[in-house]
């Protein structure tokens, strides 16, 4: 992302003013003014609503190296703007949450009323490739997976109890901001996951690191799914397992999706709910009768036999047993379609020459 620096500078003081410090304020000087301020001024306390979201929109700035930075130099307006990634884009009672460790440092006992959003993980999808007679009959499949899981030892905290502190990287945000200076008013902004929590917002002593999962918050499990296909279902038709995919802290856990993929059959076509065959017969068994035995999805032995005196024509569908329908095609000597071919055009001059010996006609 590309933004050009405002041509005159902006207010650079207010932030500064609104947190009691000033502008020589060392990063730990913006935390206890921070603090104090916001537990005075935290609406669970009866403080001023709009206060305390100014209170968390200067905190937010000053406390990041880079925002800080460009506000120094351009002001308020540069931040607007988008030149730092914008100023009080949070939510105050996140950044709040965040700075005391989550709802299970908030000072008041319980956690805030609001709380920390939680957001949703991936869904994790998977082929399924079933038969027809599978898909025909229903069936019941066990499938393993492998999957992450929250640490039962710590319970997904990846250190002992209240250990874990906020990182001072990207205080708490989980997010950086690079600047680089491409040139005279030229900035160039890029966002990233924090090196130093890896994207987590907070960090841990390696004394302080779960033995189990070596403070990733996770181990990977093997589970085991009992995955029900249904008579009847379809070509690319899914099957959700709700909230089985990986695990995460401060997540809501995706699904797992297995996606229907139907095999091709040697035998059998299907067209929505309905079967077909496809059958050859010779000239005398469409003209004189057929009889003919067919193996089934559920290996029952169908007889398939014409009606006496019924003549089958190419391309004759019968509905034998809804919904399985036949397909007859011919096995024909070729003498037949040449002579009449000749014979509607009136060309008999050729005699028997060159007269194939058959045809498989449909």
């Amino acid at each position: 992302m590309f933004r050009r620096g405002p041509s005159s500078k902006s207010d650079n003081t207010k932030f500064y003013e609104i947190l009691g410090v000033p502008k020589t304020a060392s990063p730990e000087d913006l935390k206890k003014a921070y603090k104090k301020a916001a537990i005075k001024n935290h609406p669970d306390k009866g403080g001023d609503p709009e206060k305390f979201k100014e209170l968390a929109q200067a905190y937010e700035v000053l406390s990041d190296p880079e925002k800080r930075e460009i506000y120094d130099e351009y002001g308020e307006d540069a931040l607007k703007e988008g030149m730092g990634g914008g100023g009080g884009g949070h939510d105050p009672f996140d950044i709040f949450s965040s700075f005391f460790g989550g709802g299970g440092g908030h000072p008041f006992g319980g956690g805030s009323s609001r709380g920390r959003r939680q957001r949703r993980g991936e869904d994790v999808v998977h082929p399924l490739k079933v038969s027809l007679e599978d898909l025909y009959l229903g069936t019941t499949k066990k499938l393993s997976l492998s999957r992450k899981a929250l640490c039962s030892k710590c319970n997904g905290k990846g250190s002992k109890s209240g250990a874990s502190s906020t990182c001072s990287g990207c205080q708490g945000s989980g997010m950086k901001v690079s600047i680089r200076q491409l040139g005279p008013g030229m900035i160039q902004q890029m966002q990233h996951p924090c090196h130093d929590c890896k994207g987590t917002g907070e960090t841990i002593n390696d004394r302080d690191r779960c033995t189990q999962c070596k403070g990733e918050k996770v181990v990977s499990e093997k589970k085991v799914l009992e995955v029900a296909v249904e008579k009847g279902m379809q070509h690319s038709q899914k099957i959700t397992f709700s909230g089985q995919a990986d695990e995460a802290p401060d997540t809501i856990t995706g699904d797992i999706v297995f996606v229907i993929q139907q095999k091709e059959h040697p035998k059998f076509k299907r067209k929505g709910d309905d079967l077909f065959v496809e059958h050859t017969l010779s000239l005398t068994e469409a003209l004189c009768g057929f009889q003919f035995v067919l193996t089934h999805l559920d290996k029952r032995q169908l007889l398939i036999k014409s009606s006496p005196g019924e003549v089958v024509k190419p391309g004759t569908y019968l509905n034998h047993d809804h919904p399985l329908f036949l397909l007859f095609f011919f096995f024909l000597p070729l003498v037949c379609v040449w002579l009449f071919d000749r014979f509607i055009q009136g060309d008999s001059r050729r005699g028997n020459a060159n007269i194939p010996k058959a045809v498989h006609e449909g």
